[in-house]
């Protein structure tokens, strides 16, 4: 059994690229940088958002776009200062997909590599609770 998250790996094109937006976006914390002295497959950097470590290594963006994704966690009242840190950088964001009625709010945003990634105000019980209730909802319709 795992015991949870050890870290997430992004290759990327432009490192100091992608450190710009781990900083400004997610307020990642830079805690490792290679320089020439390479341990992996390439120069990379490593990063902490919250307790999760995020990896960075110097490789080809990806062909192309999915819905594939990693989501942070914010606050809802981080939403408008995340939102115009990912404006300035200049990323694409993408639509949010259609909501239920209290199931937080969400960014999604492409980096310049193609990953996409997603900072939401939700928690997973707020929307299994939201699910429940619309669940129960419809039956009583019924």
């Amino acid at each position: 059994m795992s015991s949870g998250l050890s870290h997430i790996t992004f290759i990327v094109n432009d490192l100091e690229q992608t450190t710009r937006l781990l900083k400004d976006v997610l307020k990642a914390r830079e805690v490792y940088a290679s320089g020439e002295n390479t341990f992996s497959l390439s120069p990379e950097k490593f990063f902490l958002v919250g307790d999760v470590w995020i990896a960075i290594m110097k490789g080809e963006a990806l062909p192309g776009r999915t819905y594939n994704h990693v989501a942070f966690k914010i606050e809802d009242s981080e939403f408008d200062d995340r939102l115009a840190a990912i404006e300035r950088l200049g990323l694409e964001i993408k639509p949010p997909r259609p909501r239920i009625e209290g199931e937080g709010r969400s960014i999604y945003f492409y980096d310049n590599d193609n990953h996409l990634f997603e900072l939401h105000t939700g928690t997973l019980e707020m929307r299994l609770e939201n699910y429940r209730q619309i669940l129960q909802e419809r039956r009583s319709a019924e």
